[in-house]
């Protein structure tokens, strides 16, 4: 006959909790430069100054964006080049 299963069942092993690794610290997060109407235009005495030049095809109101070698239209993907200076 069975003798009780509490007797016959090994000793159960105490389960030692699992260390999680330490997480690295993140970098703090840098503050984006505004952009929008400030970045386009420049007031000097009393005159506004654009500092893009606009669209050829798309007329005013159409800035084109600063490329380093060249302007170019995010409307119409117009492109006008740098004048190469040496």
């Amino acid at each position: 006959m069975p003798k009780n299963s509490e007797e016959e069942a090994p000793p159960k092993e105490e389960e030692k909790p699992v260390e999680k690794p330490e997480k690295a610290e993140k970098p703090q997060k840098r503050k984006k430069e505004e952009k929008g109407v400030f970045s386009l235009y420049k007031i000097e005495n009393d005159k506004i100054l654009r500092l893009r030049p606009t669209c050829e095809r798309c007329g005013p109101g159409y800035f084109m964006a600063d490329h380093g070698n060249r302007y170019t239209c995010g409307h119409c993907g117009f492109t006008r080049y740098k004048l190469a200076e040496k």
